[in-house]
């Protein structure tokens, strides 16, 4: 099957997006994340102005199948929440890349975007 990647975005290992614009950085989770996941029934809620790092988790999502954790891509501060998704996970499943954003991330280092992936490069790591 061929999941939706969407150019422009960057990608990673662990089937988040990240979305730059400026020093602000909106999160999700792939099509292929969403997919294997399956029906999306819970996103543990964040707090405004948490603090996170690159690779750590900052988030967990539950699914009829199985509980995830969510990585951030960035370090920095959660400036905003998308409070619809918190309050219904399936928009995920119908929208990961439009709607189904989670939070928006203040970024404190750019050079931490070169370890994420294209749209080209997770399209090849995804074909595995």
């Amino acid at each position: 099957m061929a999941y939706k990647v969407i150019e422009g975005l960057y990608y990673s290992k662990d089937d988040e997006w990240a979305k730059v614009d400026g020093d602000i950085v909106t999160v999700g989770i792939t099509d292929y994340a969403q997919d294997k996941l399956g029906d999306i029934v819970y996103l543990e809620e964040v707090e405004k102005g948490k603090k996170v790092k690159a690779g750590e988790v900052f988030t967990t999502i539950e699914s009829v199948k199985a509980a995830s954790d969510i990585f951030s891509p960035v370090s920095g501060e959660v400036v905003e929440i998308h409070d619809e998704v918190f309050k219904d996970p399936s928009i995920i499943n119908k929208d990961p890349y439009g709607e189904g954003w989670m939070v928006k991330i203040k970024m404190e280092n750019p050079d931490e975007l070169k370890n994420l992936m294209d749209a080209k490069q997770y399209s090849e790591y995804r074909k595995e």
